[in-house]
């Protein structure tokens, strides 16, 4: 058997590698001169100072059990961990901070450690049991249906309600807050406390950290991996019609649902094409990377050995952004992402300074400026950043979608993360990865289980086919 597979993000690299260890012939095509989708890494700002395209930080890698089933490091990846996998600044000058451990977590939240152990504890606990649970098709029997019961209880709250409900002081509230507002959801909505719990419990189980060198090295590695196992990839291919493949046994298309759909609209019935692309998108993100001459002078020293820093101050604050934001209007102080990755890994820059990566939502391809907002939260947490900017690189959502055609319209999710459209992603059934009766197969972030760098949308969508037209 043989097949071709569009794109050589994270998702197009795991399926190619899930098909060549079956004995299948694989060829990888990529439009742009470098391999990667959205985990590659480049000089955006100054020469010497190397910035990730678009993720950054990887939770989900270190912990996804199709690369953790990999050799991933004879290849030369290397996970770098900073001191506190995230800290979250307040105006008071303290930050809450998330560490590798249970305990030391609930001792800095004081009066609401024993909620968060009480909370957290029984999750990390089995994390590698929910981490192959809720990284699977939602439409799936589960071999641990208590585990996920008790999980769902939790996840299929609103992150306000649960974070209301569980803790009485601001500073466990605003954690949780922040770690749900990834979702990209209001945190008024059911299933936006999923994603705050996820990444919480794989903060405590494996931590949160970067790759030596760059994202570029968790594709380089992947493709290194496919290389061994016989696969070829070509860059520089770009894929405007389904005809230009050569002959093949199936197609893997590691795109957004609407490039999927546009590539396999004469191939497709007319109903199921109205409805991959109807499928809605998420907010979109106005990204800014920074080459800096000094470490950020945060007010919370916490802050400075922390790879992820989460800037929004209060519950209230962040769930007004994220309200904003769902409702199309453009927030006047944003809940901004932060990663400061050379304190973990100083090759990335020039020694002595430092790079640093940030990032907040706004409404879908919006226009709006938002670097003096962005500024405004982090010099309100770090005064005097602003003079330890060498250069700064902005991406808009129409350049985030320039350099990988997948981030359309600068939506980094593959669509819409609500709840409806977690388990209908993009349609609801039990084979979300094929596309009708052909043998094309969608493999990208917006099938289940969604976004993140972790191959599992590759992976699931290879062992379908697998399961339908059998090994080489």
């Amino acid at each position: 058997m043989n097949s071709v597979v569009v794109g050589s993000g994270p998702n197009g690299l795991a399926a190619a590698i899930t098909l060549a260890e079956a004995g299948w012939q694989v060829r990888v095509l990529e439009a742009q001169a470098t391999l990667g989708g959205g985990a590659r890494s480049m000089e955006l700002t100054l020469p010497g100072f190397l910035h990730d395209h678009c993720s950054a930080i990887h939770p989900l890698g270190i912990g996804s059990p199709f690369f953790r089933d990999l050799p991933l490091h004879v290849y030369g990846l290397e996970w770098m961990h900073s001191k506190y996998p995230l800290a979250h600044p307040l105006d008071d000058g303290t930050a809450a901070v998330l560490h590798r451990s249970i305990e030391q977590t609930e001792a800095g939240l004081k009066e609401d450690g024993l909620a968060y152990g009480h909370l957290m504890r029984p999750l990390v606990a089995q994390w590698e049991a929910l981490a192959n649970e809720f990284l699977q098709p939602l439409l799936h029997v589960s071999y641990r249906p208590l585990l996920m019961a008790r999980f769902g209880l939790l996840a299929l709250r609103s992150a306000a309600g649960l974070a209301t409900r569980c803790f009485r002081k601001e500073p466990a509230r605003a954690l949780f807050a922040g770690l749900a507002a990834h979702s990209m959801l209001p945190l008024e909505a059911p299933a936006s406390a999923a994603i705050g719990l996820v990444l919480g419990i794989f903060g405590h189980a494996v931590g949160w950290p970067l790759p030596r060198g760059g994202a570029m090295r968790i594709s380089e590695a992947l493709a290194e991996h496919l290389r061994a196992l016989g696969g070829t990839i070509e860059t520089g291919r770009e894929v405007t019609s389904l005809d230009d493949l050569p002959k093949t046994d199936a197609v893997f298309l590691d795109t957004s649902v609407w490039q999927a759909a546009e590539l396999a609209k004469e191939k497709i019935s007319p109903r199921l094409h109205r409805k991959l692309t109807g499928f809605p998108h998420g907010p979109s993100i106005f990204k800014i990377d920074y080459a800096l001459d000094r470490p950020i002078p945060w007010k919370a020293p916490e802050c400075g050995d922390a790879a992820t820093v989460h800037l929004g101050g209060t519950l209230a604050e962040i769930a007004l952004a994220e309200r904003e934001v769902a409702e199309g209007r453009v927030p006047t102080a944003p809940f901004v992402l932060l990663v400061q990755p050379t304190i973990a890994d100083p090759t990335r820059a020039p020694a002595g300074q430092h790079t640093a990566w940030t990032y907040c939502h706004i409404p879908r391809a919006s226009d709006a400026d938002m670097t003096g907002a962005i500024e405004a939260q982090i010099e309100r947490f770090a005064p005097g950043f602003s003079r330890s900017i060498l250069a700064r690189h902005i991406s808009r959502p129409s350049a985030l979608q320039s350099a990988n055609a997948n981030l359309d319209g600068g939506d980094i999710s593959g669509g819409a993360n609500d709840l409806w459209h977690i388990l209908a992603r993009p349609s609801f059934s039990t084979n979300p990865y094929r596309l009708g009766r052909t043998h094309l197969y969608l493999c990208s972030s917006s099938t289940p289980p969604g976004g993140g760098v972790h191959g599992m949308c590759g992976y699931h969508a290879a062992r379908q086919a697998l399961s339908i037209l059998g090994r080489g």
